[in-house]
């Protein structure tokens, strides 16, 4: 299996399965035990290892989001909490969502042991929210790492994605409504402060992704080929544990 031929495979379901722990019942439950409701704890559950930072940081880290609800969940959430212990609390999350769900996964630890390899081959140099994250530690067991490391390469393509975004001249929010038109609102876009969307954004758009798999692509072309089939087998098998 060639690198690209990898990515087209794995990245998709990674984008797909690694914010499984996100919104369920007992993320939702740490986040009001914390005095958070749900939106609130994701902003700065996923955001918080950035530390206590203004909310232009965090938007430029996440995109896609219209400027003012980050800026509203991020900074009525840290008075609340402090950024990085919530940022923790959420990894945490991701290992708990993990053991429960994966824990009947079969050969989990070579799919673990798979994405670590992408994950120390991948270069987080201008990567925020990836280098943030990846900078906090994890655990040890499979389930739960597995879950925190699908968590982490889906922001590794994301910050990734965001880089290729910049340099083909789309901004985010005419990349989202080129990307995910049925989903501005979820996003606090109104539906007319948005361009309509021409064959020129979606062009800058495509390439953007093309552009996006060439700065993941040396951290997959790491892989040898028995790595390669621990995580593609893995994620079918994990893919099949999270959404059953």
């Amino acid at each position: 299996m060639t690198p690209d031929e990898l990515i087209d495979y794995v990245c998709p379901k990674i984008r797909d399965l690694g914010w499984a722990h996100y919104f369920v019942a007992e993320t939702m439950q740490r986040g009001t035990e914390l005095g958070l409701d749900g939106l609130r704890f994701y902003f700065i559950g996923r955001g918080g290892v950035l530390g206590d930072v203004e909310a232009s940081v965090v938007r430029a880290a996440f995109g896609y989001f219209e400027p003012g609800l980050i800026t509203k969940m991020w900074d009525s959430s840290r008075r609340v909490i402090d950024p990085r212990t919530a940022g923790r609390d959420y990894v945490a999350c991701a290992a708990e969502h993990g053991r429960r769900k994966l824990s009947d996964v079969a050969d989990l630890e070579a799919f673990v042991a798979a994405l670590d390899a992408v994950n120390d081959a991948a270069d987080e140099t201008g990567l925020s929210l990836y280098a943030a994250a990846k900078a906090e530690p994890f655990v040890e067991d499979a389930p739960g790492r597995a879950m925190q490391l699908l968590a982490l390469l889906r922001e590794f393509r994301g910050s990734a994605h965001l880089m290729g975004l910049r340099v083909v001249g789309l901004d985010s929010a005419t990349a989202h409504a080129a990307n995910r038109p049925g989903d501005l609102a979820m996003f606090g876009w109104a539906s007319d402060a948005l361009p309509e969307i021409t064959d020129e954004h979606r062009a800058r758009r495509d390439e953007a992704e093309r552009l996006t798999d060439q700065i993941v692509r040396p951290a997959y072309a790491a892989l040898d080929e028995s790595q390669q089939q621990a995580l593609v087998s893995g994620i079918d098998a994990v893919e099949k544990a999270l959404t059953s």
